[in-house]
């Protein structure tokens, strides 16, 4: 028996090792932690249990059969952070370059499958070359059974990629197709063909960092929800947003103890707006003094910054939050910040998070280069969003609401549940200078009727008492109040139970 233990042990040992020493030394090399120096910082220390570490793959071709490392260039198995099971797989780049088998990718759906029926959620760590070419359209159909997984799970349970080094052809599909998308600075890339086939085809030279660098994705196609510098801090932030995130679509979101007091009162709030209606402020004030402990997870921080999105805590229980940020554009909503907070917004509603919306908006960004790109169907996706979310939604207006801008974000008019004001508020058409204009065009040369009618405008309509008059807002509050007012809103729509008619599945403007 002594033998046989010995023996396991030596195993286990050699598949610990993965690709051999030197391979892991290169990879430490590179600034890179191996798979599993990766899982053993995300998950609690000492619950990582492993799956099918002896998984070995079946290829015979191209003198395949006589290179086979266990495990095969995936490490899979379950454990917990902060207590909580999450299901997790990590590419191990010392094997194959991390590439894809037949069996590794079975070693993956194992994982999905456990995942969803333990309504548990998954995280994938990615750091591989693509397909294993030797096996040829074996390792295509084990993609498909990857990817076909990811969309059974998709509003199910939590899907979470983190993109720890070369993320190359197929493999870039399943991150695609997951809730959010993490990257490290420097030592990671995303691309569906790298810069040798893009000089092949086009004659462009470039970079993988040029081509699909985590600065190209959080800032220009928005593939990426965020980038880290290293290794451990991404998996240390990973953690973090696990703990707003609940395990499942039934759960809840999680609860956590906090001694911040719900009814804290800010008074600095009430000198945020300036009195100037045109001068910025900066929203992340409001959304930070909100939070709980001022704790905010923000999600693409570096994308379309003219509006904010984000996970904070009231009373210990996540909220996501949705914001205009008077810094970058006025506020505007353009195309990129509309498809930024709309799948944010279906992200929240799909996981039962209730969703807080702070408004300064003056409006949608006019000009040929939103309408020739489709500004009309990105703002119709918040729209729609918003319209079909069920969750607890409460809205604060801050400032400008002007136009169709007001009624997209989260406006009593298609689904919020309170909408609050502040005194400062100005909810209408348009501004006060344009509107005149437009109304009494014929007084356009006399500065003195434009006036006189400017402050005409102003008084009946830039405020938020003609909207609290038709019930369009609940109640217009004192900005030291809104986190009080905030936390008991929702503490109220907790048990809400909002039912929409039959359907196969919605329609939405993609």
């Amino acid at each position: 028996m002594k033998d046989i233990l010995e023996r396991l042990e030596e195993r286990r040992a050699g598949a610990r090792l993965g690709g051999g020493e030197k391979r892991i030394a290169a990879q430490h090399a590179r600034g890179k932690l191996t798979a599993r120096e990766r899982i053993a910082l995300l998950l609690d220390t000492g619950s990582f249990e492993e799956f099918d570490m002896f998984v070995e793959h079946r290829c015979v071709d191209f003198g395949m059969e006589g290179t086979k490392f266990p495990g095969d260039g995936v490490v899979t198995g379950w454990g917990t952070i902060n207590g909580r099971t999450v299901f997790v797989f990590a590419k191990d780049f010392t094997v194959f370059g991390g590439s894809l088998s037949e069996t590794h990718a079975q070693k993956i759906t194992k994982i999905q499958d456990m995942a969803v029926k333990m309504r548990a959620p998954v995280i994938g760590l990615f750091d591989a070359g693509g397909a294993r070419i030797q096996e040829g359209v074996a390792a295509l159909g084990g993609y498909g059974e990857v990817f076909k997984r990811n969309v059974v799970a998709s509003g199910v349970i939590p899907q979470i990629s983190v993109i720890m080094g070369p993320c190359a052809g197929g493999d870039v599909y399943s991150p695609a197709m997951t809730d959010f998308i993490f990257m490290v600075r420097d030592t990671s890339y995303m691309f569906v063909t790298g810069p040798d086939v893009v000089k092949t085809v086009t004659n462009e030279t470039v970079t993988s960092e040029e081509l699909g660098g985590a600065k190209v994705h959080t800032t220009k196609s928005s593939v990426a929800d965020g980038a880290w510098d290293n290794d451990v801090e991404a998996l240390l932030q990973i953690r973090r947003l696990m703990d707003f995130l609940p395990a499942n679509n039934t759960e809840g979101v999680p609860e956590w103890p906090t001694e911040d007091e719900a009814d804290r009162v800010e008074m600095s709030l009430d000198t945020l707006v300036p009195d100037n209606p045109n001068k910025p402020y900066d929203m992340k004030e409001l959304v930070l003094k909100i939070a709980d402990e001022g704790d905010f997870f923000e999600i693409q921080e570096a994308y379309a910054r003219n509006i904010i999105t984000g996970f904070i805590r009231l009373e210990g229980r996540t909220v996501g939050v949705v914001a205009n940020q008077p810094m970058v554009l006025a506020g505007v909503l353009d195309a990129d910040a509309s498809r930024k907070a709309a799948r944010f917004v279906r992200f929240c509603d799909a996981f039962e998070i209730p969703i807080l919306t702070l408004v300064d908006v003056p409006g949608f960004l006019p000009g040929t280069a939103q309408e020739y790109g489709g500004l009309i169907k990105h703002g119709a996706k918040l729209l729609y969003a918003y319209s079909e979310a069920t969750v607890p939604l409460v809205t604060v207006i801050t400032r400008k609401a002007f136009g169709g801008a007001y009624d997209v974000m989260a406006s009593k008019h298609v689904g919020g549940d309170v909408n609050y004001a502040w005194p400062t508020a100005q909810i209408a058409v348009m501004g006060a200078k344009g509107a005149v204009e437009i109304i009494f065009r014929q007084d356009i040369g006399d500065a003195e009727k434009i006036a006189a009618r400017t402050k005409q405008y102003e008084d009946r309509f830039m405020s938020p008492f003609v909207a609290a008059e038709r019930g369009y807002i609940d109640e217009v509050i004192m900005p030291h109040s809104t986190r009080r007012r905030v936390a008991r809103a929702l503490a109220m729509l907790r048990a809400k139970k909002a039912e929409q008619p039959w359907r196969k599945h919605d329609n939405i403007p993609l």
